[in-house]
């Protein structure tokens, strides 16, 4: 997994696994990453239609080559579960990742969605409870986010989504949670957010082609907090209507910065180094990007 020309310049090789990556800032957060530390990292966008494989060949491919790991980004984060043959929770109860390692004898899982957003929230937060939240969108990091909304202390969480049956299948497996759970409900209507303390945007909606915000701004009215998981571009409908009305925005950015501090630490062994100059070189770049970028969390 890891290739060396003696030990003072350890190499990794590394990847990323989605439909709409592009634009992602993951090449250049580990490579930086990689060099804080001392590490040549070489880091590929792999897109399956692209590759003209499926994701599970691309996988394969992959493990066969000898890369240390990859992230595992939309639309594969639930689909890639049947290639694990190790995870911790909460990767079971969550039923998604996007981070596998592949470790002799298998495919080791892990989720920094879930961590990055716990840590995304408490630096902006402290220990300030989410009290009751409205989440639209229950794909994969919309599981990862609401399982991290459990872990921070949530009272309620009202999951919004067009597809009933998915919402259903989260909020059963918040249910199983244990401790102080919360209570959980499940809507098709985005009216259901009404009188919330904090609003979540988990679906793709934002993202170039596919423009718009999944919230009504008279939703968001009183709010106290809101997070947006897409981050390119920085500005999006949904976070210029919360700022608006008021709310304090746990950016995409910081999730994305969070997991990624997470994932380089998993793929290496070793905490990241200089994580100021490593936040404000990823900033900077985004915050130049053509505003035809797209992209969520890596």
């Amino acid at each position: 997994m890891w290739d060396s020309a003696g030990a003072s310049s350890p190499s990794l090789r590394l990847g990323l696994i989605g439909d709409n990556i592009a634009q992602s800032r993951a090449p250049m957060l580990h490579r930086l990453a990689g060099e804080l530390a001392g590490i040549d990292v070489s880091y590929d966008l792999l897109v399956p239609r692209d590759l003209g494989l499926d994701f599970d060949a691309v996988v394969a491919r992959c493990r066969e080559a000898g890369m240390r790991g990859l992230n595992i980004t939309y639309p594969y984060k639930q689909r890639v579960m049947a290639h694990l043959t190790r995870c911790k929770e909460p990767v079971k109860r969550l039923g998604a990742s996007n981070l596998i390692v592949f470790a002799d004898g298998g495919v080791e899982g892990y989720n920094t969605d879930h961590s990055g957003f716990v840590a995304a929230y408490r630096a902006v937060f402290s220990d300030t409870r989410p009290d009751v939240v409205a989440q639209f969108g229950a794909g994969g990091v919309g599981r990862a986010v609401a399982f991290g909304l459990a872990a921070l202390g949530a009272d309620e969480i009202r999951l919004i989504e067009t597809d009933i049956a998915k919402a259903q299948s989260l909020a059963d497996a918040l249910s199983g949670t244990g401790g102080a759970a919360p209570v959980v409900s499940v809507s098709g209507d985005a009216a259901a957010c009404v009188g919330v303390d904090a609003v979540i945007n988990c679906t793709p909606i934002g993202m170039t082609g596919m423009p718009g915000t999944p919230v009504p701004a008279e939703c968001l009215a009183g709010i106290r907090w809101a997070f947006e998981a897409v981050y390119t571009p920085m500005e999006t409908t949904f976070k210029t209507d919360a700022e608006a009305a008021g709310a304090m925005v746990v950016s995409g950015f910081d999730l994305f910065f969070h997991q990624g501090i997470h994932a380089f630490e998993i793929f290496t062994g070793r905490k990241p180094t200089g994580l100021d100059t490593l936040r404000r070189t990823l900033l900077e770049a985004a915050s130049t990007a053509p505003r035809s970028s797209a992209g969520r969390e890596a």
